[in-house]
């Protein structure tokens, strides 16, 4: 097998972080053991820079390609579980529908208001308007959050801690 770059981050099926690598769980590691990997690193993913630098954390994430403002290298966001507020959904309504039918059953086809036998209830506004009850329409939901994850199958990504060192042109 070919030798690695000293950084280059491989997928692999294994359960265990293969000779020359460690597995991508943003461990820290001494500077002092690792000045290769450290100079190409740095402290994007994290550690304190004097005597240790931390390795990207892969558990759980999904890498997405380095570019641009949107995606600075070293980035971590995104959630698991997202907790829809109203802000986030969509404009919509909740009409409250009636019938002229007479209102003489429990209940009514449809799941419709029902009119009373003699008179319509319910038809064009005249006059003043009366403020529905508040039971009326009822609202739903107890904004527990729910999971937010695409299909995936779980593999390990490990990073390369020997090698070559890659020239930067």
């Amino acid at each position: 097998m070919a030798e690695f770059f000293i950084g280059q981050v491989m997928p692999t099926g294994f359960s265990f972080a293969p000779k020359g690598f460690a597995l991508c769980n943003g461990q820290l590691l001494p500077i002092s053991q690792n000045q290769a990997l450290f100079a190409l690193l740095g402290v994007q993913y994290g550690g304190n820079g004097t005597t240790n630098f931390m390795l990207p954390d892969l558990r759980g994430r999904t890498p997405i390609g380095y570019g641009g403002n949107n995606y600075p290298i070293g980035t971590v966001a995104g959630n698991e579980n997202v907790t829809l507020t109203p802000q986030t959904l969509p404009t919509h309504n909740h009409v409250g529908n009636a019938t002229t039918t007479a209102g003489t059953v429990r209940n009514p086809a449809n799941g419709l208001y029902g009119a009373v036998a003699s008179e319509a209830l319910y038809g064009a506004a005249s006059g003043p308007q009366v403020v529905l009850n508040a039971g009326t329409l009822s609202t739903t939901g107890n904004s527990q959050p729910h999971q937010n994850m695409q299909p995936y199958n779980v593999i390990n990504f490990c990073i390369a801690l020997t090698g070559f060192f890659p020239s930067r042109n």
